[in-house]
């Protein structure tokens, strides 16, 4: 059996291995820097990265886009809350978006949240115009009825 190797064998004591109580391999040695706190420069607890470092290993993209609630609430309660309500909720999701790091994501949901309250204050304005057109109709009709009945001759 010329290829066989014996296994490796394990130290132990007195083998010029560690000795009980002494550290193993790969441990600090007694007294050295070890598992304690973080070395200077990198913030004030475990996990925490440096100052001026981003969060969680995600790259800076400046400030979140305007999430445009203020807009998508007004728009709800004021306006038409059929474009008002998916307004909020793509409102909503901007914050959380960016948070993932999702940016094109979180720029497209407050583009959409922008463009449903837009849309909710136009249809309002809308039916404001309309209902005004229609009550000034219905008083020049009935303004119109009442003044021809009267120049008909009601007084016999």
């Amino acid at each position: 059996m010329s290829g066989y190797e014996p296994p490796p064998q394990t130290p132990g004591p007195g083998s010029g291995g560690p000795e009980y109580g002494a550290p193993g391999y790969g441990a600090p040695e007694y007294g050295g820097a070890g598992y304690g706190a973080p070395g200077p420069g990198y913030g004030a607890g475990y996990g925490a990265p440096p100052p001026g470092m981003p969060m969680y290993g995600m790259p800076v993209y400046g400030p979140p886009p305007e999430n445009n609630l203020i807009w998508a609430i007004l728009s709800t309660v004021l306006c038409c809350w059929p474009l008002g309500i998916p307004s909020i909720i793509f409102a909503s999701q901007v914050n959380t978006k960016w948070m993932m790091g999702d940016v094109a994501g979180a720029h497209e949901a407050a583009r959409k949240a922008k463009q449903f309250a837009i849309w909710g204050a136009l249809v309002y304005l809308i039916v404001i115009v309309l209902v005004i057109i229609f009550y000034a109709g219905f008083f020049a009709l009935v303004l119109g009825a009442v003044a021809t009945d009267s120049s008909n001759g009601s007084g016999t």
